[in-house]
């Protein structure tokens, strides 16, 4: 069903199958093929382009260039009572962590907390996705990713850290769930390259060129350049954090500390993911979700009329009541991808 000559709408399960299909047709198993479609599928109905139908050429020049195996089966680690670790096996970050999910919760139910450590793996989406779940389930989750060194730290000068999201979800009583997620530098990667290949210059202070001088040219931040963290110090600082939690703690690469020079066509970071889970109900927070509410309340009533969240909410119940919109001839090169015409 088309809305105009430039945009198509369909459901989420004929987008989803369709993404699916091309991720097998260019070396992943069907495992991960599924696990990969949902998620972008995901991002492009809730509206977050810049994680949605928009990477699926980076995913598929990742996987042509080798650099990331498209078949690898995690592989779950029991070393603690309240830790899950997972090897990627060189593999996608998002399968890892749908394969340790039983184990983190059985541990998240008995414990209180756990928390799940992914190595050896590729994270290339949205972080919410990863975390969101988990408060539909009443639970609060916190989930921090490196990616590659394309921002310089706070004083520095030379790109060192990644853009280093981290990720947050809440359980709501009689809503859904408060979910945030956001990269450490002024803005996110996939934001600059839109931003460049729809010709929009950015706000003062998101980026230098390769000379290190400041620039509004997403163009030259993407050729040579490099981002800044968000809020000078402060962000540099939750930068780091990311790094020592994501890599570090992990046994994951930091993001400087790959090199995928032999591999031309990779776009996807080699690093880690760290997942914290809590269990509200274990403690004095047993009544947090009412709590959550109380807050949201109070933050209504102090002129905060959005929640982290409500856009993407809003987005979703558009796009289940009309479907999801897909440029025409974007959806016409993804049926191509497909091997359908």
């Amino acid at each position: 069903m088309s809305t105009s000559t430039s945009k198509t709408l369909l459901p989420f399960s004929e987008i989803e199958a369709l993404l699916a299909r091309i991720f097998v047709r260019h070396g992943t198993s069907d495992d991960v093929a599924k696990v990969l479609a949902a998620n972008c599928a995901s991002a492009q109905r809730d509206g977050s382009d810049s994680h949605g139908v928009f990477r699926i050429p980076g995913y598929l020049s990742t996987l042509a260039s080798g650099w990331v195996d498209g078949k690898a089966v995690p592989r779950v680690e029991d070393v603690a009572p309240g830790y899950v670790a997972v090897d990627a096996g060189n593999g996608f970050a998002q399968p890892a962590l749908e394969a340790a999910r039983p184990l983190l919760l059985e541990k998240v139910r008995h414990n209180g907390i756990a928390l799940l450590a992914i190595r050896n793996s590729h994270h290339f989406a949205a972080l919410w996705p990863d975390v969101e779940p988990f408060a539909q389930d009443g639970l609060v989750a916190l989930a921090f990713v490196n990616s590659m060194a394309c921002v310089v730290p706070h004083g520095g000068h030379k790109p060192l850290f990644g853009t280093n999201p981290i990720a947050f979800a809440a359980p709501r009583a009689g809503a859904d769930p408060l979910v945030f997620d956001l990269a450490t530098s002024a803005i996110a990667h996939g934001d600059v390259q839109i931003a460049a290949r729809e010709g929009h210059t950015l706000p003062e202070g998101y980026g230098v060129d390769r000379n290190g001088e400041p620039t509004r040219d997403p163009a030259a931040i993407l050729d040579g350049g490099a981002l800044l963290p968000f809020g000078g110090y402060k962000g540099s600082a939750l930068s780091m954090m990311v790094e020592l939690l994501a890599a570090a703690l992990t046994g994951g690469n930091f993001s400087f500390d790959f090199d995928w020079s032999q591999h031309p066509g990779a776009k996807t970071p080699w690093t880690g993911e760290l997942l914290i889970v809590i269990d509200p109900s274990k403690g004095a927070g047993s009544n947090f979700a009412q709590r959550t509410e109380i807050l949201v309340r109070e933050m209504q009533d102090a002129g905060q009329t959005r929640q982290p969240g409500d856009r993407r909410y809003r987005q979703r119940a558009e796009s289940a009541r009309v479907g999801i919109a897909i440029d025409t001839c974007e959806l016409e090169k993804l049926r191509a991808l497909a091997g359908e015409g």
